[in-house]
């Protein structure tokens, strides 16, 4: 994923929230996303792991990934 590509979030306890990358970091461990939602316009940083499925916070829009 890259700036300016729209995604689906994962959080706590509530639907998948649709947003869109302002930045992407990338590390050894995963890729940090800055991610602009409707309650947070400047960005929120959710961290994917590399490695695990239930370490994958963000993911594209047209994945499939379901908003609701």
């Amino acid at each position: 994923m890259k700036v300016n590509d729209r995604v689906s979030v994962k959080t706590d306890g509530g639907p998948r929230r649709i947003g869109r990358v302002l930045e992407v970091e990338v590390f050894s461990e995963g890729v940090m996303y800055l991610v602009a939602l409707d309650d947070y316009p400047n960005g929120v940083w959710f961290f994917n792991e590399a490695d695990s499925k239930d370490g994958t916070f963000i993911e594209p829009l047209d994945s499939g990934a379901d908003a609701g």
